[in-house]
């Protein structure tokens, strides 16, 4: 299956990035290589490092950029560590980066990896196949109490609770093995008159996904490396795609940008933490008409930009 992936909010990622010709940068979320196309086509002897922990990602990007090898370096891995693996290439800073938080629409319409409710597959969702951990893993092994909490935090589904008892329930019986299987159980779960507004499976299948790849963990624990990776004046370009995600990366912006941690009585700071920079985007910069028409799946996209100082 050919690797598609559109990028979304691409022109203002890339308005936004302030590509300098001689600059480094990183695409921490290669994808197809969107972002990073656009990044080569405005560098002269600068340098793209792309990093994806998904090796078919990395595979087709590497096919897509073949034009600019004298200015890319591929690298398969997690960005969670970006810095490490920069090191290892004897770069220690660089002008922008770019995290795309989206699945890519070649795992969701691969059926093999088993993202999606659309397609009978096992159940997998593993982005770095390399990964032991799988959906399926989780589905038949984790304690009703613990789908519960994942159901209802990464999801949010008003129906966690019953998701996770039935689910329980059914797995008794025998493995949950396929995302139809699930699909049944889920729908199972919810009133009849509650399952109108869009798939059932939705939001269960997001909480399982996130689980099985970390992925708010990661992301949480690699927003500060990211700024610390800056050069002064670099950018930090990151998409979000549901309010999980963006409330994170809007925390960490807000903190970089104002540390300080000395009571709001002091006259003035003595806790001695500087600003790493600026938010530049104090509201998130949204998909435009043309794009929302041409893709329906950027309609979550928020784009947040921050300059390193």
């Amino acid at each position: 299956m050919e690797f598609r992936h559109y990028s979304v909010l691409l022109e203002e990622t890339i308005e936004q990035l302030h590509v300098k010709p001689d600059g480094i940068y990183v695409d921490g979320t290669l994808g197809g290589g969107g972002h990073a196309l656009e990044v080569c086509r405005r560098l002269g002897n600068g340098h793209l490092y792309g990093i994806d922990q998904d090796g078919e990602a990395v595979s087709a990007a590497r096919e897509r950029l073949s034009s600019f090898a004298d200015k890319t370096t591929f690298i398969r891995e997690n960005y969670c560590n970006m810095k490490a693996a920069l090191a290892a290439e004897g770069v220690e800073k660089a002008d922008g980066i770019v995290i795309d938080l989206g699945v890519s629409s070649y795992q969701f319409d691969n059926q093999e990896r088993g993202f999606s409710y659309r397609f009978d597959a096992p159940l997998d969702m593993r982005m770095d196949r390399r990964q032991t951990l799988t959906a399926r893993d989780i589905v038949n092994g984790y304690p009703e109490s613990e789908l519960f909490r994942i159901i209802r935090d990464y999801g949010e589904d008003r129906f966690a609770k019953t998701i996770a008892k039935h689910i329980a329930k059914a797995r008794a019986d025998k493995p949950v093995g396929t995302t139809f299987e699930l699909n049944e159980i889920i729908k199972a779960a919810i009133p009849a008159k509650m399952r109108q507004n869009g798939h059932p499976s939705k939001q269960t299948f997001q909480a399982i996904r996130i689980e099985c790849n970390r992925e708010l963990e990661v992301l949480r624990n690699s927003l500060d490396d990211f700024i610390e990776i800056l050069n002064p004046g670099g950018r930090l370009c990151i998409i979000t795609f549901h309010s999980l995600e963006d409330r994170i990366v809007k925390t960490a912006f807000k903190k970089n940008e104002n540390p300080c941690t000395c009571p709001p009585e002091f006259p003035m700071c003595v806790c001695g933490k500087v600003s790493k920079g600026t938010m530049v985007t104090k509201k998130p910069i949204l998909p435009g008409e043309r794009e929302l028409t041409e893709n329906s799946r950027s309609k979550s996209a928020k784009l947040r930009v921050f300059e390193r100082a």
